[in-house]
């Protein structure tokens, strides 16, 4: 069968897939595809191409930004009924070692991987050991941060809904708001963690919000000046951002038995 036909045939008898993967994003600048610098998308987006002989565009659930990892990520492509065999397993060999594909499947038509989602879960990563072998993976703290003035600081996110005050200023947002449902520090071996759950996130919130609550827990801010940055709508108020290598895209929360064929 010729190309032409075979192209055909794969434009006629298109289903949808979503794909499960992760990355670690030292090296990129992000998932979406940009014109500077290697991006995950681009990575992927590469070898379908060698495997399908033809441009298949991946959309994912979000834009990580440069130097941030994803633990479970999700993206829907549109393809041939039948995909070719062994195909993660040839996906796999040909990406890098800092990109695997875990599983892929068909679903509805009408899913997204971003505007299907109910929820989207953050870790942020720090440690008080200096270590040369995980200084891309999490954030050195030269000083210890009072656990519990943050976590306090995270009762106080929860009762909000407008994050503008944590969103980059540069960023065209149709609303800023967020059902915020979880923000809570906790304390694992030789470091903190920040776990953070939505609906949706404004670009730069999570790091923002990092940022802040460490102020709060080295005892540069109140509770009286949180109140008051949350207030003003204005990121000049709240904390700097922290290291993007840090953060973690840990989950993705769909109603599979609603998109799974």
């Amino acid at each position: 069968m010729t190309l032409y036909y075979r192209y055909k045939i794969y434009l006629l008898i298109q289903v949808r897939y979503a794909l499960k993967l992760a990355y670690k994003g030292t090296r990129y600048r992000g998932w979406q595809s940009q014109v500077n610098g290697t991006t995950i998308q681009e990575e992927i987006e590469a070898q379908f191409k060698r495997i399908f002989q033809m441009k298949t565009n991946i959309l994912g659930c979000g834009r990580t930004d440069a130097e941030v990892h994803a633990r479970n990520f999700v993206a829907h492509f549109d393809a041939g009924d039948e995909l070719p065999p062994r195909f993660l397993f040839r996906l796999n060999q040909m990406l890098p070692p800092d990109i695997a594909l875990y599983e892929v499947f068909k679903v509805n038509d009408d899913f997204h991987a971003r505007f299907s989602a109910t929820y989207r879960k953050y870790i942020y990563k720090t440690t008080f050991i200096k270590n040369p072998f995980r200084n891309d993976e999490v954030l050195f703290l030269f000083k210890k941060p009072d656990i519990n003035l943050m976590n306090k600081g995270c009762v106080e996110l929860l009762k909000h809904k407008d994050f503008a005050a944590f969103c980059k200023s540069s960023s065209d947002n149709k609303t800023t708001l967020c059902d915020l449902m979880e923000a809570k520090w906790i304390e694992v071996d030789g470091g903190y963690e920040f776990h953070v759950k939505a609906n949706r996130f404004l670009r730069n919130m999570v790091r923002a919000l990092v940022g802040t609550l460490l102020n709060m827990g080295y005892g540069d801010i109140t509770m009286e000046q949180l109140q008051d940055i949350i207030a003003s709508k204005k990121r000049s108020e709240s904390g700097k951002s922290v290291a993007a290598k840090g953060l973690y895209l840990e989950e993705i929360g769909y109603n599979w038995d609603e998109f799974r064929k």
